[in-house]
């Protein structure tokens, strides 16, 4: 038997993850700084991670109920409540989630599926398309620019809406450019979307690394909370990547679909993460945010500051804990640019071109990685591409 033969073909096509190969490499290296991971180098606040450990030596290890316990789909309700004045049923409208990843992949599933269109923009993360090419649905994607600072415009989307349109995909802030939309940027997207049957999925991950003003929601334009699905989770900001925490918020139909999906395929989420984010999200726990957002800040300025000086253009990135920088005045493409930089200097950043072909000529680099490391990395690359431009 030919096992090969036996997998679907728009799983065999899918190519794997641009960004891996350069995690092994690095696994393989002494004294590389990575620049590539977008996990936060902070550890779960200590209150966040007594809550997972006391709930443990309480005994508190079985299943919840399938879209989560009651009592974290009310904090859940509550946070969004206070953060972007959003109004949620935790009873019929949240959804607690194995990661934002899993919340992404049952919408799609729920929604989408042959002779369907996904609008995806692209510089974005790389799972949006794949998770659409497994529905069966087609991707469609938008080409952003840094003359527009990578954000969606009216323009582009309205070119993009056909006939088969089922989905947009809203991607701020930005993984990998770290761009955001405002307002009134978003407001023009909805003037598009207003009189046509299209379902948003805003992921807003990031929501709270944002550097200038505050995060809006798309969620929060009344016409449009009906159709929007909010994804969020506790990875970025919470720093708890490992924990696969996260959530969905939207009309009660759209998530009773992705719930049908959820408890089939999963069950429920791990309930000792879900205790830890009872507590992640009360207001006592937003000093541990602040502070960590200020850091990122703070190094954000330095990496943006060191690849201009270097000579790549850098728009600034208001959002997330990623740089995007041009490396076109190297002559090198992002793949060689990247393979060499590793090899020669040691430091680690990924192609713009594995989140889309629009990020060829672009890196991604993250902040999320100690002061002393980025600044080190910087003088590093710095003499990288003073020595090899062409």
């Amino acid at each position: 038997m030919n096992l090969k033969s036996m997998i679907r073909k728009n799983v065999s096509d899918m190519p794997p993850s641009g960004i891996r190969k350069y995690f092994d490499l690095i696994n393989e290296m002494k004294d590389a700084i990575s620049l590539g991971i977008g996990e936060p180098d902070f550890i779960t606040p200590w209150s966040v991670r007594e809550a997972g450990i006391y709930s443990l030596e309480k005994g508190h290890t079985h299943y919840s109920s399938n879209p989560g316990f009651i009592e974290l789909r009310k904090e859940i309700a509550a946070y969004v409540g206070r953060k972007y004045s959003l109004e949620y049923n935790p009873g019929n409208a949240i959804i607690v989630t194995v990661g934002a990843s899993e919340g992404i992949d049952i919408a799609l599933r729920a929604l989408a599926g042959p002779g369907d269109e996904v609008i995806i923009p692209e510089p974005s993360f790389v799972a949006y398309k794949g998770c659409t090419m497994f529905t069966g649905a087609t991707p469609v994607t938008i080409d952003l620019t840094a003359g527009d600072q990578f954000k969606l415009t009216p323009e582009l989307l309205e070119k993009a809406v056909t006939k088969r349109t089922k989905i947009l995909i809203l991607p701020f802030p930005n993984n990998p450019t770290g761009a955001i939309m405002n307002r009134e940027e978003l407001k023009g997207l909805v003037d598009i979307l207003i009189d046509k049957d299209i379902i948003v999925i805003s992921d807003e991950i990031y929501a709270e690394l944002t550097y200038e003003g505050r995060h809006f929601s798309f969620a929060g334009f009344p016409e449009m909370k009906d159709r929007t699905i909010l994804i969020n989770g506790f990875s970025k900001a919470f720093a708890m990547t490992g924990w696969r925490i996260g959530y969905a918020c939207g009309h009660p139909d759209l998530i009773e679909a992705m719930n049908k999906i959820h408890q089939y395929a999963i069950m429920c989420s791990p309930t000792t993460a879900q205790y830890a984010a009872i507590e992640a999200l009360h207001e006592s726990s937003d000093k541990d945010v602040d502070e960590m957002v200020r850091e990122y800040n703070r190094r954000r300025k330095v990496l943006v500051d060191g690849f201009r000086k270097a000579g790549c253009d850098c728009f600034e990135p208001l959002g997330a804990f990623y740089v995007f920088p041009s490396i076109k005045s190297t002559g090198m493409s992002s793949d060689e640019f990247c393979e060499r930089l590793l090899k020669e200097e040691k430091v680690l950043v990924v192609p713009g071109n594995a989140f889309g072909s629009s990020g060829d000529g672009f890196i991604r680099a993250t902040y999320a990685n100690s002061i002393e490391n980025i600044i080190e990395a910087v003088k590093r690359i710095n003499a990288f591409v003073q020595r090899n431009r062409r």
